[in-house]
């Protein structure tokens, strides 16, 4: 489509092309205006258009966004903000201006949501961590997407990036209302990004890159600490040092427009059998795994020692065989167990991928579950009692080795 646009912000419409690619492998969701991928994609050269005219041009305004409520494992509930199709767009093309010009600014011992960085490494940081210093801060910001500060935000924005297009999207992007669930907007009040938004985690880590990063590594340079997102770890090398610095972190975020959740944030000694001191708390959590004292058997020795490594969380153990054993597919005597396969393998796939790095045994204890499941699914289905549906079940393994994720990779 060769229109000319007369441009004030350098955007070409190519740019708008390639984040309109990465957003639609992120989800199905709509915003407020009810548009499907499938609505869009009637038209989808001229709503591309539309999108790259606005943005270039200096006057795209976003929607309001779609507040929805996601169960939480304590009861509560997380609200994430769903922006439009198009804004979701619209914002990866800023997300991806600013990202290739600041990320090689932030701190090394930031891992979330940046390029070539996972949770798997941060959760390996950890633990490499913990082998070198004693005490643990395991620290949780109270509502940290619902807090950031706007002028806080916009003052790291101008401070990293000169372009005046840019801030000015920022300001918009925070400013968006939230549309509740009786359809009626609320106004931001000067602070809050919605999580749910594409730039959301981007202007998270510019925040608490210069709240808490950079001060970190300023005043106290010889502790280490990993954060992911609003996920803080700080490793200290004594009790009186995690005390002091916890402290000093919690008038830091004072003064940034934050604070410590204090229920959640604590103190943990990372016990082994080296270390000897008594302390209440000997674990914590950390992105699903749980960092606490294990058996262990040493390589060269053959001996059983006491370890500090990390684990599938329990907590995490219970969500998955819940989550098998809830599963509305049991319920479905007409159903294949092809189909059942298709239904669990993209849940499987995706525990056994991530937890598997370091909980091979107790993964394996949660996802035998599929399998007695499967048992009591075929004696409904087949009206045979539990010895003979157990045999039939052993009778597909050996003919469908690679039927279910978890049969491939030995986790049954």
């Amino acid at each position: 489509m060769n229109v000319h646009v007369k441009k004030t912000v350098p955007i070409e419409f190519s740019q708008v092309v390639k984040a309109y690619r990465k957003v639609k492998k992120g989800g199905k969701a709509v915003g407020i205006d009810n548009q499907s991928w499938v609505e869009f994609d009637k038209q989808t050269e001229r709503n591309l258009y539309v999108i790259w005219n606005r943005l270039a041009s200096g006057s795209y305004h976003p929607q309001a966004v779609r507040e929805v409520e996601i169960p939480k494992k304590d009861g509560k509930v997380r609200k994430l903000g769903i922006p439009t199709l198009k804004d979701r767009i619209a914002q990866q093309v800023l997300k991806d201006y600013m990202e290739k010009r600041i990320d090689r600014l932030f701190h090394d011992n930031s891992y979330g949501y940046r390029p070539l960085k996972s949770a798997h490494d941060a959760v390996e940081q950890v633990r490499q961590n913990c082998f070198k210093q004693d005490w643990v801060i395991d620290m949780d910001i109270s509502k940290f997407f619902d807090e950031m500060d706007h002028e806080l935000v916009l003052k790291a924005t101008q401070h990293v990036m000169d372009e005046k297009w840019v801030k000015l999207y920022v300001e918009r992007w925070l400013k968006m209302p939230v549309q509740k669930k009786d359809g009626t907007l609320q106004q931001k009040e000067g602070k809050g990004t919605p999580q749910g938004g594409v730039i959301s985690p981007l202007l998270a880590n510019l925040y608490l890159h210069f709240s808490l990063d950079m001060w970190l590594s300023k005043h106290y340079p010889q502790v280490n600490f990993v954060r992911y997102a609003d996920d803080i770890v700080i490793h200290c090398n004594s009790k009186e040092e995690a005390e002091m610095v916890l402290e000093a972190v919690k008038q830091r975020l004072t003064e940034v427009k934050l604070q410590v959740n204090e229920s959640k944030t604590r103190i943990a000694y990372c016990k082994d059998y080296k270390r000897k001191e008594k302390h209440e708390t000997v674990k914590f959590e950390f992105l699903g795994f749980s960092y606490q004292p294990g058996a262990r058997i040493g390589k060269f020795d053959g001996q059983i020692y006491t370890a500090f490594t990390a684990e599938i969380s329990q907590s995490n153990q219970k969500r998955i065989r819940e989550i098998i054993r809830d599963n509305k597919l049991w319920n479905n005597t007409t159903l294949d167990i092809m189909d059942i396969a298709k239904s669990l393998n993209m849940k499987l796939i995706g525990w056994i991928n991530y937890y598997s790095k370091y909980s091979k045994n107790k993964l394996r204890r949660s996802l035998i579950k599929v399998d007695s499941r499967l048992i009591k699914w075929m004696k409904n289905k087949y009206k045979i009692n539990t010895g003979k549906s157990i045999i039939k079940l052993k009778q597909i393994k050996q003919l469908k080795p690679n039927l279910f994720y978890h049969w491939q990779t030995g986790y049954c």
